[in-house]
């Protein structure tokens, strides 16, 4: 007989909702979101726009908007997402495990509380401890109270699925044991990005006046400063370089001044700025460029997700030492580069010895070999394999 599973997260995402619909084939799944109904159609504060998915996020598994009463809904507090009948309502559904995503709220933390002991209780988060602080006595003392606080959180929890290296050194040092972490790899729909779309990413190409033998670095995502693109736009203004592009997609609070500083320099005829792009066209814009850079400096950056999304589309890869998926998927001289994140000469470096397209080519076919191993159909099979054996 299947496994009854309850997942607890917040709203739908175009990450998680492929993983959703392969787990509804193995296991009773129902999904409880807690933000409410209007999560689907929401305000993004690090775009700054409202923001609606134009794929299927709901189709393929069981789920259920829960009644957020918060008086400022929201992913982005504490206490923007409350639900007086979440514990009721797992309840009547009496599952065989729970899988919490993200306890940052008071109804996932209430939940992973309430259950203790009760239900064999799952948490998924991608949490790293790259922002810890330890210089002077006020950064270990910061850290020492989180650490504390957290193991508190999660001695809660039975066992917690990890997305990667620094997601499990971060579990570890939150005082789980070994044999309460379990690897389910950080992962998208990879064939989603594996289509060819050659002759559509040439049409945007030529829309940009970009000529198919330049090449081109794309940025895609929140024009804010954790993400930091102002050190990759200075980086580029400031690199010697030739027939090489910078394609900035996204909306956020950093976008004025991006802009300004583009049109101050005299590369502002190779910078170009795109509004927010929905996911029916990011396969087509990753195939359309050669590299993807996100040179985030935090704090709160996680995985970094978009890699993901460059590496299935065969993009070589730069990322900063911040970035969460960092050590697991960029391996120089196989398809990229690290950079120590802040240091804007040492990427500046980077850009100016990019190689040429059939190198960058090269480097993008290893980041599809690498990106193999980071399916959804692994991230499922993880889990069923827990659950199964309960």
């Amino acid at each position: 007989m299947a496994k009854k599973i309850a997942i607890v997260t917040s709203h739908p995402i175009q990450y998680y909702a492929p993983l959703f619909r392969l787990l509804a084939k193995k296991v009773e799944l129902k999904v409880f979101y807690t933000w409410g109904k209007e999560a689907l159609v929401k305000f993004d504060p690090g775009f700054g726009k409202k923001v609606e998915w134009d794929i299927p996020l709901l189709d393929g598994y069981d789920y259920q908007y829960l009644e957020n009463v918060s008086k400022v809904p929201g992913s982005h507090h504490f206490k923007g997402i409350i639900n007086p009948s979440i514990t009721t309502e797992i309840s009547d559904y009496n599952p065989d495990a729970i899988m919490v995503i993200g306890w940052g709220y008071d109804s996932h933390l209430k939940v992973i509380r309430y259950f203790k002991g009760k239900k064999p209780l799952y948490f998924r988060g991608d949490s790293t401890l790259l922002d810890n602080n330890n210089e002077g006595i006020s950064g270990k003392l910061k850290n020492l109270l989180r650490r504390i606080f957290l193991a508190w959180v999660y001695s809660h929890v039975d066992k917690a699925f990890y997305v990667g290296e620094e997601s499990k050194l971060y579990f570890k040092w939150a005082l789980l044991k070994e044999a309460q972490l379990v690897f389910s790899p950080h992962s998208i729909d990879n064939s989603r990005y594996e289509i060819d779309h050659t002759e559509k990413a040439n049409e945007l190409r030529n829309s940009l006046s970009i000529s198919n033998s330049d090449r081109v670095i794309l940025f895609a995502g929140k024009f804010e400063n954790k993400k930091d693109p102002l050190l990759l736009l200075n980086a580029f203004i400031n690199a010697s370089t030739h027939s090489l592009h910078l394609l900035f997609i996204g909306n956020g609070e950093l976008e004025v001044k991006l802009k300004q500083v583009a049109n101050e320099s005299s590369k502002v005829l190779f910078i170009h700025f795109l509004d927010f792009q929905n996911q029916s066209m990011m396969p087509i814009w990753h195939q359309m460029a050669d590299v993807f850079c996100l040179p985030s400096k935090g704090p709160a950056e996680t995985w970094g997700l978009a890699v993901n999304e460059a590496m299935a589309s065969g993009k070589a890869i730069i990322v900063s030492d911040k970035v969460g998926c960092a050590k697991d998927l960029v391996k120089k001289n196989s398809n990229g580069w690290i950079f120590k994140s802040e240091n804007v000469l040492e990427l500046q470096q980077i850009i100016e010895n990019l190689p040429d397209k059939n190198r960058l080519k090269e480097l993008g076919l290893g980041s599809k070999k690498i990106i193999q191993n980071w399916t959804v159909n692994n991230t499922a099979q993880k889990m069923i394999n827990e659950w199964e054996a309960l």
